[in-house]
């Protein structure tokens, strides 16, 4: 047989993987979960409350949870998960992949909205959202609500998981010929390293949002419900100009529409930290198709999850604060993001999660 192509696992390779045994599942799957270019993960029916984050490191994650659980949650009828609070959930999904293929994993973009910060977790695991070729074993969520309490329960998808072979990175080369042919952004493209975004701080009205330090519970199941005035403050900016406060959380959009073509996927990396005292990652994969005119999203704009670390600081508009890495897909996905899986985000401007109420 063929080897397979290097690049990204799209949908129908997904769909393979799990016929064949290479994800497993202890329940069937839902619709919805295969994306474009990821499989979403479900969290399972308990949760442990656990006193610090931490890694497995030689051992399994069961084997290390006596020294960090404080108590276990049955989440069958829904559980608060609260603000400041770490905990460990597994997760319905399981892995036995083959020796030549890894994977990746970050929050989906509604989860990273809400500043709800999760990583997943493998067995022996050296690292968050990275799972070595070859990983056979259980897959954990780690959840640490930052701004707002949630209530969860099971089923729910938070993080989900990008598989790869071989190396699917552009670099600047082939990154800027990527561009010259689709047009990867609406302005002119500034590669290095990836192709870099700037935020946007001159549109009319609002700039942004501010999470409220003492807002209520969002139950994440209701969509289109939640007022925003509730659990966000918006961002009125100055000369074009706002002053990030230590500790606090913001919903800011990129400057630049993105266009990721059907042939790729993209995931945000995080700027260098010498720019300023802030963070600009929280949900960083961007799936083929969005951005793309064919598929319903031409002038769809990056959501940008902002934290502010030591020090106040001034954000201008156009300051470039992240870049996006392309990768090859292995092959075009039979689906794109877009209308045709239901996505939330497709042809998107400045916008909260799905569980606030427009306008």
């Amino acid at each position: 047989m063929p080897a397979e192509p290097d690049g990204v696992v799209p949908s129908q390779g997904i769909r393979s993987m799990l016929a064949d045994g290479a994800i497993t599942v202890a329940e069937p799957l839902v619709p919805g979960q295969v994306q474009p270019a990821s499989l979403d993960v479900r969290l399972g029916r308990e949760a442990y409350r656990v006193r610090a984050s931490f890694l497995p490191g030689r051992a399994a994650l069961a084997d290390r949870l006596a020294d960090f659980e404080m108590h276990r949650i049955d989440l069958a009828g829904g559980a608060v998960l609260e603000k400041g609070c770490v905990y460990v959930v597994p997760l319905v999904e399981g892995l036995a992949l083959p020796p030549d293929v890894s994977a990746v994993a970050n929050a989906k973009s509604s989860t990273g909205r809400l500043d709800l910060f999760t990583r997943l977790i493998t067995d022996r695991g050296a690292e968050f959202d990275r799972i070595e070729a070859g990983y056979a074993g259980p897959l954990y969520a780690e959840i640490s609500p930052r701004s707002f309490s949630v209530l969860v329960r099971p089923g729910m998808r938070l993080n989900q998981i990008r598989f790869r072979r071989g190396l699917a990175v552009l670099d600047d080369r082939a990154l800027r010929a990527l561009d010259a042919r689709e047009r990867l952004v609406g302005g002119a493209a500034h590669i290095s390293d990836g192709l870099a975004f700037s935020v946007d701080l001159a549109l009319d009205g609002a700039v942004g949002w501010r999470a409220k330090p003492h807002a209520g519970l969002i139950d994440l199941d209701r969509t289109g419900h939640y007022d925003p005035l509730d659990f966000w403050e918006p961002v009125i900016a100055r000369h074009r100009r706002i002053i990030l406060d230590p500790g606090a959380f913001y919903i800011l959009v990129s400057r630049e529409a993105v266009h990721v073509p059907p042939d790729y996927a993209a995931e945000m990396a995080p700027y260098l930290a010498m720019v300023g005292e802030f963070r600009v990652h929280y949900a960083g994969f961007f799936d083929p198709g969005f951005g793309h005119a064919g598929a319903g999203g031409g002038g769809s704009r990056g959501v940008l999850e902002v934290r502010c670390h030591e020090a106040p600081f001034a954000l201008d508009h156009g300051q470039v604060v992240g870049r996006l890495v392309y990768e090859r897909m292995a092959e075009r996905p039979d689906i794109l993001y877009g209308r045709e899986v239901g996505s939330n985000y497709q042809g998107q401007g400045l916008k909260l999660s799905k569980h606030f109420r427009a306008g």
